[in-house]
């Protein structure tokens, strides 16, 4: 089982790469775990914010396998505590598939065509953070998970 954190563009603030590459290390013991920067679009001073999803959804759907369980990352998704959340990990884990993507789309959001692609959505908080931010925020979380169900004492109820 893999597990990706698909984005779009890099992640351009020292201290939140600094973060997320902690985390995706403490992953490593746990889980294969990538993350998968996609090219932010072109010209995007010159184009609609339609236009703008239309072009991160194509990119996002060319990495996208067929055998993929895709999780978006989005405002209107279903929240989680975190033990609610290591519960749904291992959900997925047990489910056979052999990836599960959780992506993070561009500042407006998704195209109709990955959110019909979606099989789930996932919300981190109904406040509003940088992606760069919920990158990090989401590389701690599935941390937290692994460490949740490995009954290691990271995370304190």
């Amino acid at each position: 089982m893999k597990f990706t954190l698909m984005v779009v563009g890099k992640t351009a603030t020292g201290y939140l790469k600094q973060g997320i590459d902690e985390y995706v290390s403490r992953l490593s013991h746990y889980v294969s775990f990538d993350i998968q920067h996609l090219n932010d679009a072109k010209n995007t001073k010159k184009l609609t914010e339609a236009q703008q999803k239309q072009a991160e959804g194509a990119s996002i759907m060319q990495h996208i396998d067929v055998s993929d369980y895709v999780v978006l990352l989005d405002e209107h998704g279903k929240e989680y505590s975190s033990v609610e959340f290591s519960i749904y990990v291992q959900k997925r884990m047990a489910s056979g598939v052999k990836r599960v993507v959780f992506v993070v789309g561009g500042p407006y959001g998704f195209s109709p065509e990955v959110y019909g692609r979606a099989n789930d959505k996932l919300s981190l908080s109904k406040m509003t953070f940088s992606h760069e931010m919920i990158r990090l925020f989401f590389t701690e979380q599935l941390y937290r998970a692994f460490t949740i169900l490995n009954h290691e004492p990271y995370h304190h109820e």
